[in-house]
Parts: C-alpha cells; structure tokens; sequence
C-alpha cells in the first residue's frame, strides 16, 4: 500500500482526526511504517488506546478497496496531500485538508480562485450583488468558491455558473449529501458544470460542528474572499478572519450603516478589508490573470505563445533557468510575501511558462 492509500485509509477510518493523522506523518516520515506498528507503539505517539486499535484493525488493502470501490461508484475523485493536483494554496495553510473528495471538474483548481460568502438571509440588494459578482468574475476567468449554503452562497453560485470558469462549492457534509436540501437541483448543475468538494467521507451529514472547517477551506482555496452582508456573528466573518490570518485578500460590500447585516462587514472594514463598489475593484488587484484570460478566452486568432512577463515574473524565471526550486525557497530567495508569491507562480503556469511539480517544486516548461 502507497503512502497515498495510506493517508486515504486513515482519513476514512471512525474517529482518527486531523490531529491523530499529523502525529503519524510526523513520526513515519516513510508512511508505510505505520503497517506494520503495534497498538502499543501508536500508544507512545499521544493516540489513544481506542484509536491505535481501530487503526491496527483496519490498515489494510481490503478496508482500502471496499471503501474506494464506494468512491468509483459515486463519481467522486480523491485528492490528498500527496498528490501533484492538491491545490497549493490550500496545502500552505495552517491546517490543510489530507484528502479531499471531488465530484466535477478537477481543471476549475487551476484558475485563480475568488470565494464569495455572506449571509443566508440575504435582501434584495444582497442577492443581486452577489448573483452580478458571480457572473462577472467568472466571465474574467476567475472560479468563484462559495460554500452552496442558503443565501448569498447560492447567489454567487448561480451567477457564476452562466460563464465558462464556473464555480466551486466547499460543503460541510459529505460529498454525497445535498444540504440544504433545497439546494439539490444547484448541487446537480454544479457537479455537471463546476466542481464539489468535501474533505469528509461519504454520507457524513451537515452538523453545525463541520461548518467551521468547511470555511477554512473556502478562505484557503481563494486568493480573496468577497463578504456581501454578514451579521457580527456570521459564520462569513469567520471565513474572512480565516483568510486575513492566511494573509489572503478580503473584499467587502458597502450596506446601510443601520443594518443588521452591514455590521459583520463594518468589523471587516476596521481589519484592513477593502472596499469594492464594482466587480473591477477586484480585477484591479489581480491584472496578471485578467491579461491571461484574454489570451485564454478572447479571439481564436490571438497568437497564445508570445507571452509577456513582468518584473516579478521575470524573476522567477531567471532563478528557475538555473534549477527547479521549491515554493519555500523561492519564498527566501525572492523576499516576497506569500499572496504575492502564489499569484506570480499561478500566473507563470497559466501562461504556460513553468510547471508545477509534486512537493510544491516548480520549474521551467
């Protein structure tokens, strides 16, 4: 069994956490040792007696095969931290996901990605704002990540779902399982035309305690999230104080100051979020990629291979010349801050310049 299988097996098993699994990864650095340990040797790494059983119990090729076999009749893709298609936004933050599960279009992660979040009972105005960024911001080029719950999730996702780049919904349940179950026929249309995600196993349900950690991933996906109306305790401002701690960008709208839902934004506004009044307040922090999809999506007679390369990019280049390099060292060596760093990188792949290999290691195409 590969280290892949491996993490994949763990993940599915009951009660073995995020925390139980990095103890693992820490101690076997060659993760195929953990086959052959003892209940007593998992013990010594902090894991409970219960859980060290569980995992002896199960860490084997029949367990991996029924539970693979359950995947491939559902449509559903696995992802995990091993391999080359995990997204690398998501792999540096501070607790990434080890397996996600997949239902669509695996190729919307290598757009840049812009998340939209707000609340569940949204107005008028809320609705529309979020439906018009939506579509507007996949017409760029951009994928719009939102979390398919009621309100100005589902907004975004429909907006987003009348252009090509199309979007991407994090839940909070299982792949599987449509929650809201009002949501079922925009849960279809985006496993046909965009792409699910979920880091937790099949049939899992959406408790509130899940949610919390279906936003992280939304925030660390996204080189930016968009809040359109949030309560002071929304889940939206969770999602957003996520990505400022990940040094991601957030964007507010402007609402009425006696609105209950206007006053989660104005917190954001106090925390450094910026303003934006139009979709092209966020295409003018990330003008690499609108000059992309130009090429990507503009006039079939446009010569794609006469790409233009700024300073920064240029930069890149000229240390990738030498030898592949690592996302950290190229993180030193450019004394550039990570935001940054991933949105030159991004670039630089989609105007097919470098790849990305495994390990987050990049060189010249």
């Amino acid at each position: 069994m590969n280290p892949r299988m491996i993490l994949f097996a763990l993940h599915e098993m009951n009660e073995i956490g995020w925390i139980t699994i990095l103890k693992i990864t820490q101690f076997y650095t060659d993760l195929k040792g953990v086959l052959n340990a003892k209940p007593s040797e998992l013990t010594r790494l902090g894991i409970r007696a219960k859980q060290a059983q569980t995992i002896c119990d199960n860490l084997n090729e029949d367990f991996v095969n029924g539970k693979l076999s359950a995947y491939e009749r559902q449509g559903v893709q696995i992802l995990t931290i091993y391999d080359e298609e995990y997204p690398t936004m998501l792999w540096h933050t501070a607790e990434p996901p080890w397996v996600l599960y997949c239902k669509g279009n695996l190729d919307l992660l290598l757009n840049p990605l812009i998340a939209i979040v707000g609340t569940r009972v949204p107005t008028v105005y809320g609705k529309n704002v979020a439906q018009q960024f939506g579509e507007d911001l996949a017409r760029a080029g951009f994928t719009v990540v939102s979390g398919l719950a009621r309100g100005i999730d589902s907004c975004a996702h429909i907006g987003a779902l009348k252009q090509q780049a199309s979007t991407i919904a994090i839940l909070g349940s299982g792949v599987d399982v449509v929650y809201p179950p009002e949501n079922g026929s925009l849960y279809r249309e985006i496993a046909s035309k965009g792409l699910l995600i979920s880091e937790f196993p099949l049939g899992t349900p959406a408790l509130p305690g899940l949610f919390p950690l279906r936003n992280r991933i939304i925030s660390g996906l996204s080189l930016g999230t968009l809040v359109v109306e949030a309560a002071l305790k929304s889940g939206s401002i969770i999602t957003a104080h996520q990505a400022i701690d990940e040094g991601r960008d957030v964007f507010i709208i402007p609402g009425p100051i006696n609105s209950p839902k206007s006053q989660g934004v104005f917190t954001l506004m106090k925390s450094g979020a910026k303003i934006v009044i139009c979709p092209e307040d966020i295409f003018d922090e990330y003008k690499h990629f609108i000059e992309i999809e130009k090429t990507y999506f503009g006039n079939a007679n446009d010569n794609p291979t006469q790409a233009v390369y700024n300073a920064d990019e240029q930069q890149i280049i000229d240390i990738l010349v030498l030898a592949p390099a690592t996302f950290d060292s190229l993180l030193e060596e450019t004394q550039t801050n990570f935001g940054h760093l991933h949105t030159i990188l991004l670039s630089l792949v989609m105007k097919l310049a470098i790849n990305q290999l495994p390990g987050s290691i990049y060189s010249i195409r």
